[in-house]
């Protein structure tokens, strides 16, 4: 999957910022990192989230815009610059470009004017790529439906990576991920964003608790009352510093599609849907999937996943498949009683019972992530798939969902 073009808006102007921060939010080939209020900042903070581009735009103070334009053009050569303002003079835009502007954007924005922007900004990025190391991967692991066990996926799939992994811990009000890797952390995700401006690779690691030399944790406040201080913008700056560092962020948010949850999302380059073989949760997840088209995700970063299945559930496969229109990737067998040890030990059951059907299942579902595994052998390979193929002769559920 292309991923998607970085950018940063810098403004003094409230109405400017907003104007900038719905054109580029409301492309889905885009993701807006931060955007910044303050001239005096936003050196530091191109330099410290290194976007595609930033955009700065000229306010109240032509010369000390034009000033940051050259300032950045020479100390972060990698962020293409584009200028914005609602002064297109041939004056301005010469001494736009002459300060190290790559693009001049007229506000308000017209549409073919900013899509040329984006194709040019596109072609800048494609350059970069080829002369820096890749970014790492977003994978959010999501149920619309609570009790589906998300977090015993998300912190068994994040312990099943095999490099450098970030998990974070996005469900604000109820976050307990910690407790399945039996860590009292002093810090969470509210400490690092309040000193993100300030952040380097010693402070992040003292925010993130480590599990092991791969796995570090993010975890969620506390108190909830401190998570109004989280906003979206946080979430998808704080995703984007992640993946400069680590191979793997592996996100678990809210059941909820509120907003915190869709900026996880937005960020994501692979969604993992857990759900169960029961009529609610197939009939949520469908539900979901029709969201996720609306909001314009591409369906190839979707991967079903059922959990706590066992060969009592009499429900074909294909049928499920067929009500939700997406290739389920795999399936996590029931075991009650081992899942709920390894959380009372707070030990992932992928470390304490590598050979167990649950983890090697989840390392299925790892692999088939990183790239190392194709889903394809989900049937041919897959330790579950081969009992429904079992089933094919006998009777079935009628799954007449959209009835239900």
């Amino acid at each position: 999957m292309n991923q998607r073009l970085t950018f940063i808006i810098v403004s003094e102007d409230s109405e400017v910022l907003r104007e900038l921060r719905n054109v580029i939010t409301s492309n889905d080939r885009l993701r807006l990192v931060t955007s910044v209020d303050s001239i005096d900042r936003a050196p530091a903070e191109v330099s410290r989230l290194n976007p595609i581009a930033t955009i700065v735009a000229i306010d109240k103070n032509p010369e000390t815009s034009l000033a940051l334009i050259k300032r950045l053009s020479v100390e972060c050569p990698d962020t293409a610059v584009v200028c914005a303002s609602r002064d297109s003079s041939s004056e301005l835009i010469l001494k736009s470009i002459r300060a190290g502007a790559r693009e001049f954007l007229r506000l308000p924005v017209a549409t073919d004017d900013f899509a040329t922007v984006i194709e040019r900004t596109a072609e800048f990025g494609a350059i970069r790529a080829t002369c820096e190391d890749k970014l790492g991967r977003t994978i959010v692991v999501f149920s619309s439906k609570g009790g589906c066990g998300n977090s015993f996926i998300a912190s068994n799939l994040a312990a099943a990576m095999k490099s450098s992994t970030a998990l974070v811990d996005l469900n604000m009000q109820a976050g307990d991920l910690d407790l399945f890797f039996g860590m009292q952390p002093k810090f969470s995700i509210v400490d690092l964003v309040e000193n993100r401006t300030r952040l380097d690779d010693s402070l992040l690691s003292g925010y993130m608790a480590a599990h092991s030399a791969t796995l570090h944790v993010l975890p969620a406040p506390r108190d909830s009352a401190m998570a109004e201080e989280v906003v979206p913008e946080h979430v998808s700056e704080v995703l984007h510093v992640l993946r400069q560092r680590y191979d793997y962020v592996v996100v678990d948010p809210h059941h909820t599609l509120d907003s915190i949850t869709l900026a996880a999302l937005d960020s994501a380059d692979d969604i993992v849907l857990v759900l169960t073989l029961d009529v609610a949760s197939i009939r949520s997840a469908q539900r979901t999937i029709e969201i996720f088209d609306r909001l314009g995700y591409p369906r190839k970063k979707i991967k079903a996943v059922v959990n706590r299945w066992t060969k009592q559930i009499d429900m074909e496969l294909q049928q499920v498949e067929r009500f939700l229109g997406e290739r389920v990737v795999g399936f996590v067998p029931n075991d009650y009683k081992a899942a709920v040890n390894s959380a009372n030990l707070g030990q992932p059951i992928v470390e304490t019972h590598p050979a167990s059907s649950i983890s090697m299942e989840i390392k299925r579902v790892a692999a088939i992530i990183s790239g190392e595994a194709s889903g394809d052998e989900n049937q041919s390979k897959g330790l579950l798939g081969s009992l429904f193929k079992r089933q094919s002769s006998t009777a079935r559920l009628d799954l007449d969902l959209k009835r239900a």
